[in-house]
């Protein structure tokens, strides 16, 4: 007689929840996925607005990501990739650096740009050699210190801190102190390293969409919220109760089981504004960045200055800001307005939309890179998936949730 297949539930259609049930449905088990929201992808999302992709904060994709090399078709995903490289605003002025070795263009901007000294651009080019043979096993075996800490250590420069470090691995880590483990540095600095930063044709939602494709069997429940889960029972808000052999949780779970209701995650936040803009400032696909202290504005980008499938026939610029300073959403936009036009020389932006994030991004300490199945395993039967359970990354999320349904997996069997 055969055996009769588990109920097994999903809490979340995230990237975590996604790729959860791809890999029980890759071991012949299907899943059923409770969505809060009316659509997959947890925090990566795409509006489109007034013929333009706005994705839910400034995301991109780094393409050296194992487990998105693994799970991802790139091809399909039609990859737009952005220079490595950046154009930094310094005193009225924009100034181009990037990696000359990857781009032969970005040479001579570089070496010209007075940007960091020469003793910066060896130590640079050092630490791309070091990290490049360095694996990310050993990375996050390392002991942790802060990322301001790592680059005064290895012997980095105030300006080249101040002017480029600090306003770019801001905008990845959603924090201007450089607090941020060392670990996680080394990490993306690597990544950056060895892939490309790219964005999908679509917005940053064709990734979560590919993956919602490549599913045969996972069954969806949408605008739906769960109130608590306990072994063997899910209950929704709505007071009805969900029997489940299994349930994964890859969303935020510390109110959702009891024993956890003190160990929430902090988050960080961050507030992303959409402009239309007739001519671009930064005529290459480069982010942006403010080289000067206690501006709003942390990073800007022209979404345009890569191929989209936007029918809008001007240009996008996403301005990301961390600290909005007590600002109204009103005042932030006028605010943000000045600046770029004081600091970038960009006039005449025609406001599109604001993303306020307030859970953009997990602050953890001791981040790990990897876990074993068996880790995950909250309970009996329930299970914890999620960037939250490693780092805070896109990549991260992926790892959580496989090991998540391969722990499912190892005990169905």
């Amino acid at each position: 007689m055969k055996q009769k297949s588990p109920s097994i539930h999903i809490i979340g259609g995230g990237i975590s929840g996604l790729i959860a049930a791809r890999v029980l449905e890759e071991h012949g088990l299907s899943a059923t996925i409770i969505e809060a929201t009316d659509r997959l992808g947890g925090r990566v999302k795409t509006d489109v607005v007034d013929g333009y992709n706005l994705d839910h904060g400034f995301q991109v994709l780094l393409t050296a990501y194992p487990a998105a090399k693994k799970y991802l078709d790139f091809d399909a995903l039609e990859l737009q990739k952005f220079l490595p490289g950046s154009a930094i605003f310094k005193n009225g002025k924009q100034k181009i650096i990037g990696d000359p070795l990857r781009n032969l263009s970005l040479l001579l901007p570089t070496l010209f740009s007075g940007i960091g000294t020469v003793n910066d651009k060896v130590k640079i080019l050092a630490l791309n050699r070091r990290l490049k043979k360095k694996s990310i096993q050993n990375i996050f075996a390392e002991k942790e210190q802060t990322t301001g800490a790592y680059l005064k250590e290895v012997g980095f420069s105030e300006a080249i801190i101040t002017d480029f470090f600090t306003p770019f691995f801001s905008g990845i880590f959603l924090e201007n102190k450089l607090e941020t483990s060392s670990r996680m540095f080394e990490f993306v600095y690597k990544m950056f390293g060895e892939g490309n930063a790219a964005l999908p044709k679509d917005g940053i939602q064709a990734i979560p969409k590919q993956l919602f494709e490549k599913l045969k069997s996972t069954t969806f429940i949408f605008n739906t919220k769960v109130k608590s889960v306990e072994n063997g029972s899910i209950k929704l808000e709505s007071g009805e109760a969900i029997k489940s052999n299994f349930t994964i949780i890859a969303t935020q779970a510390s109110g959702l089981v009891s024993n956890l209701k003190n160990q929430a995650t902090l988050w960080k936040s961050c507030d992303t504004l959409y402009f239309e803009i007739a001519k671009r400032e930064i005529k290459k696909p480069l982010i942006g960045l403010i080289a000067a202290p206690n501006t709003l504005i942390n990073n800007i980008f022209y979404h345009t200055s890569l191929q989209t499938s936007a029918t809008a026939t001007k240009e996008l610029l996403s301005v990301t800001v961390i600290d909005k300073q007590n600002l109204t959403n009103k005042q932030l936009v006028t605010e943000v307005q000045k600046e770029l036009k004081e600091l970038c020389n960009i006039d005449s932006c025609t406001f599109i939309k604001q993303y306020n994030i307030p859970m953009a991004l997990p602050n953890l300490q001791d981040i790990q890179y990897e876990m074993l199945p068996s880790e995950t395993r909250l309970t009996e039967t329930i299970f914890l998936a999620g960037d939250t359970q490693l780092n805070g990354s896109l990549n991260a999320a992926m790892i959580a949730g496989e090991r998540a349904a391969l722990e499912v997996i190892n005990l169905s069997r």
